[in-house]
């Protein structure tokens, strides 16, 4: 792969790691195509780097979902509530560009929990702390993403400089 070749693959590793933290693009899968691009213009060892890559982001990509996850359920937050958080993420994606997903995640969240708990003084308080531990999951879950983001960048790019 020429050096023309290198620049395009290191703007894609760039532009997937911002695409990690911001929802409008999808991270994980440009670090991955840029890998696989790399790999098949490099040819020969660059498909093992490639292979560790693979399943750091893999590996990163079932972690993200099951440790928030298990630790949400734990908190007691229901599962319709993250489904209603995560649809109306989606709508808020639409509604409001890239600010939309997290504030229609977090509006979903609390009205989930407001209407799914018994009428009590405390109710909204109780929704409002099940919205923040819903946060920090988030938070969280984009933590895992990055971090294997970043070591499977780091993979790609020990690659690259060890088959120059």
């Amino acid at each position: 792969m020429g050096d023309a070749g290198l620049v395009v693959v290191a703007v894609a590793l760039a532009v997937g790691l911002v695409g990690i933290v911001v929802p409008v693009l999808p991270g994980t899968v440009l670090i991955a195509v840029a890998a696989l691009v790399w790999a098949i213009g490099t040819g020969g060892a660059a498909w093992w780097f490639f292979a560790a890559a693979a399943v750091l982001l893999a590996g990163g990509q079932v972690a993200m979902y099951l440790l928030p996850g298990r630790r949400m359920t734990r908190a007691g937050i229901r599962r319709t509530t993250l489904l209603l958080g995560g649809l109306l993420g989606v709508v808020g994606f639409f509604v409001v560009p890239v600010l939309g997903l997290p504030l229609g995640f977090v509006l979903g969240v609390f009205l989930g929990e407001l209407l799914g708990t018994t009428a009590t003084p405390d109710r909204a308080r109780r929704a409002w702390g099940s919205t923040v531990v819903a946060l920090k999951n988030v938070g969280l879950s984009v933590a895992i993403e990055g971090a294997a983001g970043l070591v499977a960048t780091g993979v790609v790019v020990a690659g690259a400089l060890s088959l120059r």
